[in-house]
């Protein structure tokens, strides 16, 4: 029998955390369960998980109750749970600072670059050979602040409340994330990535 094809979303749990940049992952996982008409809400592995049917493949989608950078955990228990092969059914989504707000990018593979969950599921799964969906949450500076070596913004943007504007670009991007999503369980990461990588 297939295993499911999991789609875990990372972020940190708990009310404070909820419209921050760096649980964009998790908001990613509940557009798509809302569009599935589904809750996430049984707990197993470490996580909060639904289930449902994608192109007629089961699907777990799942946020991690662990925090953002022990991510892998949780991962790592699901993919056993589930006896998945975490190179062909695993799509992780998480928050890029390196990426403007508005945009996503598919890879099938990589360094964390700096990005906590990230680095704990490639610890976890002892490869960097997983399907990430990384959500761009990075800011349009102004030159004349970067001029004034005003820094990009890091991990207290990261973990403040977004403004009620970015939250509007971030809300339209977890629909096509949505999409995306769909496309890669229908038709592998390939045609995803060539549909949705490409500069707009």
């Amino acid at each position: 029998m297939q295993s499911p094809f999991l789609v875990v979303g990372l972020g940190n749990p708990g009310p404070d955390y909820l419209w921050t940049p760096h649980n964009a992952g998790f908001m990613a996982i509940d557009r798509i369960a809302q569009q599935e008409g589904v809750v996430v809400q049984n707990r197993r592995c470490r996580a909060v998980t639904a289930t449902c049917r994608i192109a007629g493949r089961a699907v777990v989608l799942a946020k991690p109750e662990t925090f953002m950078n022990l991510s892998g955990v949780a991962v790592a228990a699901l993919i056993r749970e589930f006896d998945a092969d975490p190179a062909k059914d695993l799509l992780v989504i998480y928050d890029e600072l390196d990426l403007m707000l508005g945009t996503f990018k598919i890879r099938e593979r990589g360094s964390p670059a700096g990005h906590n969950g990230a680095r704990s599921v490639t610890q976890a799964l002892g490869m960097q050979e997983w399907l990430r969906l990384r959500i761009g949450v990075g800011l349009n500076l102004p030159a004349e602040v970067i001029a004034a070596g005003g820094k990009r913004p890091g991990k207290d943007y990261l973990l403040s409340p977004m403004r009620k504007a970015d939250l509007t670009v971030l809300d339209e991007v977890l629909d096509k994330v949505a999409t995306a999503t769909r496309r890669i369980i229908q038709e592998g990461p390939g045609p995803a990535m060539n549909e949705f990588n490409r500069k707009e």
